[in-house]
């Protein structure tokens, strides 16, 4: 571990569990805040156009569950 790192071992429990959530929660933020890559936009709205012109072509939640499954069995 780095040096610098070290005194917050020292930290009581739910000193460094408080840290860890406010980090993570930095993190997420500053997730929602970036830009989605242009490729990746433009594969969500080929998707999304394609399921509006055929709908019946969609599976339900529970199919994709059982295809995952039923694929790693």
């Amino acid at each position: 571990m780095n040096a610098e790192f070290a005194p917050l071992l020292k930290l009581a429990r739910a000193e460094r569990l408080q840290l860890v959530e406010d980090l993570w929660d930095s993190i997420a933020q500053e997730d929602a805040q970036s830009p989605v890559p242009d490729l990746k936009r433009d594969e969500l709205r080929r998707r999304k156009e394609r399921f509006a012109a055929h709908p019946a072509s969609g599976r339900t939640w529970e199919q994709v569950k059982q295809r995952a499954r039923s694929q790693h069995d």
